[in-house]
This record gives C-alpha cells, structure tokens and sequence, in this order.
C-alpha cells in the first residue's frame, strides 16, 4: 500500500473480503498519515512507513540512537511517559535528513509479549517473535538497560518481542538482494541492538506468488513502531522514528505517524486462556488430496531410484485449508501453540492489508552474534510415546533407522559444508542425537563456527536457505522438481524467520506454520522428506503429525478430505 501527498490521510476501503487491493480515498483534515482498513464494520488502523528498500544502500543514515527513560511500574504510566518524550521529541527534531531513534521504557513487572500483542488486535502491521524458552546456550540476547547518563541498571534474557505499526518496512518483488540486505542494516547498530527488523523471506523467490502471499513480496522485514519486550522478571515498552527525507518521508511525517499508532495503543493487558478456543471445523481440504499425495511420492521415488537422475531427496509438502464457523483469532492461536512451544520458536507476521502468518517452529536457521554463528541439523520424524518405556523404544527405531539416518546425514553434511564456505572451522557437536518436542522427536544436531567477516551474514543467510530439511538435496534438483509438483505456493512456509540487529541475528525455518486470513479460515502447511525407502502413507501420516498442533485446537464437524 503507497501514499503520496504530505498531510493527508488515506481511507482504504474494501468492497469485498475476496480482494487483495483496496481503493485509496483521502481527506485533509489531517497531518497524519494512516489508513483504516473497514471489515465488515469493523476498522483496523494501518500505519503507512516507508520502504527502506527504495533507499541508497550504501548511504549510512544520519543518526542511530536509543535513549532509556526512568523505569515505571506499569505498561499504562510507560505509554505516558513516551508521550510525553514524542512530544519534547516532536518540538526538538535532530539535525538529519535521516534516522532512526528509540525511546524505551523499562516495566517493573513481567508481562507477556504475546498478551500485549493481543490487547493491540486493531493495529496492523504487527509482528512477534518468541526465541526458545527452555535452552541455556546464551543465544537469548542480554539486554542492559543504560539510563540517560550511561549507567547500566539491570540485565536480562529478551524471551519474546511483539510489535505494531511500522517505523520503516522493507518490502520487494525481485529476491532478496546484497543490497536489500544493506538497506536494512543501514538502520541498526552495534550501540543500538534492540532496534531489528522483523520479517521472513519466501522459501522460493523465483516462483509465482499466489492472491493470499501478494502483501509479503519476495521477502517483507519490519522494524515496528511501538514494541512490547518480555524479559526474564521484567518489560520494555519502546517507540521507533524513522525518517529518511531521500526516500520523502520526513521527520514531521514520521513523527506524525507515530502518533498515530500510539494513541491506538491499549495499556490494559488481559492474562490470555492459553487453551482450544473450540472453532468448529466446516470444511478442510488438502491440496494435494491423499491420491495425489501418493502419485507425487511415487513419482518422487522413480526418480530418486533413476541411476541418470542426481536426486537424492526431495521434500513435498500439503497446504491445508480450514474453513471454521467463526474467524480463527491468529493471536490466541499462536498463545496456544505456544503451551507445546518449548524448544522452539513461535512467530507471527502480518504486514498491512494480508493475512497473518503464524508459526510454532523447532528448527533453526542460523544464529549469528559477532562473529559466532550456529546452525542445526533436523530430519527423521516420529511421535512421542505415551509412556517412558514407549517414548524411548520410539526413539531407539528412530536412531537405528536407515532410511532416517540417511534423510539426516544429508541435512547435517550438506549444512556443514555450506558453513566451512564463510567460516575458519565449523564444529558439530552433538553428530547425532533426538530432539524431543511435546509432540514430536527428531534427529538433531548442532553446529557451530565463526564467520571469517561479518558481511559473510548474508551469504549464510543465502548458502544455508533453502536446506535439504525443507528443499532436498542436490538442492536446485529439489527445487525444480518441486515447483513442477506442488501445485500451491508455499510462500515464507519454510522459508527463513526471524530478525537483523546490529551484532546479532536469529533466523529459524518457517515450518509448523499457518495462514490465518479473515474470513476464509486457515492454510495450514507441512512438509516431509522423500528418500529411497519412503512409503507414501507412512508420510502422510507424519504430514498429519505435524498438522496437529494446530488442528487440535478446533473442533472436527465434518468428514476431511
């Protein structure tokens, strides 16, 4: 969505929920510009922003800053008090023609990301990002709160981020580039490491992107204009002006903006039942249905045992669209997933005018700090036992499977290789090893090195996606047989998720995720690893495995297809 014009705001209306573009009306009764989005009669406002990505990449910005306000006991007195400093801000503007500026206030309790995000349901765009609750290994970024002269007060594990509004966005149809990169890390700083850019990049950028995945583009990062921090016994609640006047949006428009968004702010955060809302199943069709499910695997497997063809494995996925009596709230889905949410990474990304991609995810990516970079390694599926003996004779057939260690080994190898390309040594330790999810076990394994330069982050970024846990292996062989087979568009299902900061990333894979739209439900993906020995219904039901999660959290009404 585009808005020319200073001082005007823009009314986008919707004629019908099938749309994906709105009609663009304005007044000029107003400085501010934003958009409200009518559904039904019922609004939701739309900040507008800039894209960072039709800036000068290689133009640093003027000033990068992060200033910390007194701490406050409650989320209700900090929207005060950042009011008040966007009001001195508004009056005293720096002397850039561009940057980017956070004003931050400590909490004196500990709130839920997740919660806060859900007291914002009328605010979009909006994002959240939860790293793994349960692990130990430093990769939870410490925060170290500095007060205006510098004195540090306290510092604490950052467990989860919610965000809304967009201070700027970075948003393209071509595949993500060098210099997209670079547009967005011209917006953060070593000094400045809570300002991220949230986002996800399609899990292929070459193929035709489909009505429901249009307001993503190729790849869409966020860096919000108000944020919620959940910390380990504490909160932040911060705001974030961009403005860049090469790109014409000025500091009094992004100030303007900003405004906007926070008097839509809601202070009061209500404790969410974390438990089945109880939606009632009306229809659910799986594209594709179990008959050309197992055409796909068999011909996948005819060509995997082709002496002439170079495929080894190859991943197919179903896309499975649940249509409920009652809209699906993708907020209280996500607080659900995240019960069974230890080990993993939950997400939500939803830019303005689109439909809201969720994900409880296991699997990471990369995690990069400095120079340090991570990876891991996960392949091989089976279900947890419903007791000790069970859940261990499980994961004994799972280790000791060869059609499984060899679906393995080709991730683990094929990731070790692709790190030793940008790192001085790469270590893998554990080789081999089960994962335990609540629900699921897989075979994992973690690998570490250390970037020869820290530009090397989007090369990583580039090398490691797609892996052959979510493409295959040889990975273009994989991806071409795909694109010939799956006759829907993944989208950021199984791409890359996650957040730039200056010194730091975190990427996971987009898997275990869905597409929550309004008023048509849900497309709820899956995918699973075809090598020499699989059996289509064997793979389906672990498509059904993996689906549950979320499935379990309505209820069936009719027969599915």
């Amino acid at each position: 969505m585009a808005a020319t014009g200073a001082g005007r705001h823009y009314v986008a209306r919707f004629v019908d929920s099938e749309l994906t573009k709105c009609t663009l009306s304005y007044s000029q009764h107003s400085s501010c510009r934003q958009s409200i989005q009518v559904f039904h009669n019922k609004f939701q406002v739309c900040t507008l922003s800039m894209n960072g990505c039709q800036g000068d990449p290689k133009l640093p910005v003027g000033t990068i800053e992060t200033r910390t306000l007194a701490a406050v006991p409650s989320p209700d007195l900090a929207m005060d008090r950042l009011n008040l400093a966007i009001g001195d801000l508004k009056y005293s503007p720096p002397p850039f023609s561009s940057g980017i500026i956070r004003l931050q206030v400590p909490i004196q309790q500990r709130i839920e990301a997740i919660e806060w995000l859900h007291a914002q349901n009328q605010i979009l765009p909006r994002c959240f990002f939860s790293g793994r609750r349960s692990r130990a290994n430093g990769a939870n970024l410490l925060v170290d709160m500095t007060n205006g002269n510098g004195h540090n007060s306290f510092g604490q594990n950052l467990l989860s981020v919610a965000g809304v509004g967009s201070a700027v966005f970075f948003r393209q149809l071509h595949p993500f580039s060098y210099d997209d990169w670079r547009s967005i890390t011209r917006f953060l700083s070593l000094k400045c490491p809570l300002i991220r850019a949230y986002g996800a990049i399609r899990f292929d950028a070459r193929a035709n992107i489909s009505r429901e995945w249009e307001a993503f583009g190729s790849f869409y990062f966020t860096v919000p204009q108000v944020e919620f921090d959940e910390l380990e016994g504490s909160s932040i609640l911060a705001v974030t002006v961009a403005w860049d006047n090469a790109l014409s949006w000025t500091w009094d428009e992004a100030i303007d903006s900003l405004e906007a968004t926070t008097h839509q702010v809601a202070s009061v955060v209500v404790m969410l039942r974390k438990e089945a809302s109880g939606e009632l199943i009306l229809s659910n069709n799986h594209v594709p249905n179990k008959t050309h499910w197992d055409l796909a695997v068999k011909r996948a497997l005819q060509t995997i045992n082709r002496s002439s063809s170079p495929l080894i494995k190859v991943v197919l996925a179903r896309s499975s669209r649940v249509l409920t009596a009652t809209d699906i709230d993708p907020i209280t889905w996500l607080a659900c997933l995240q019960v069974e949410g230890e080990n993993a990474y939950q997400f939500c990304l939803q830019p303005p005018n689109a439909p809201a991609f969720i994900g409880n995810t296991p699997e990471q990516l990369f995690h990069r700090k400095w120079l340090s970079i991570s990876s891991e390694a996960m392949a091989g599926t089976r279900a947890r036992g419903g007791s000790r003996t069970l859940d261990l004779q499980i994961e004994h057939d799972l280790l000791s499977s060869p059609k499984d260690h060899l679906e393995f080994t080709i991730v683990r190898e094929s990731i070790q290789n692709k790190l030793e390309s940008v790192c001085d040594r790469v270590v893998v330790e554990p080789k081999k090893t089960v994962r335990k999810l609540r629900r699921i076990q897989h075979l994992f394994a973690q690998l570490a090195g250390n970037l020869k330069r820290e530009d090397d982050e989007f090369e990583i970024l580039s090398y490691l996606h797609p892996t052959p846990a979510v493409c295959g292996f040889p990975t273009e062989t994989a991806r071409l047989f795909i694109s010939e087979t799956e006759m829907f568009d993944r989208g950021m299902y199984a791409g890359p998720v996650g957040w730039f900061g200056g010194g730091e990333s975190e990427f996971a894979v987009g898997i275990r995720s869905a597409l929550v739209e309004k008023d048509l439900g849900a497309l709820i993906y899956a995918g699973t690893g075809i090598v020499e020995g699989s059996n289509p219904s064997l793979e389906w039901d672990e498509l059904e495995l993996k689906t549950s999660q979320f499935t379990k959290l309505l209820q069936l009404e009719v027969p599915w297809r």
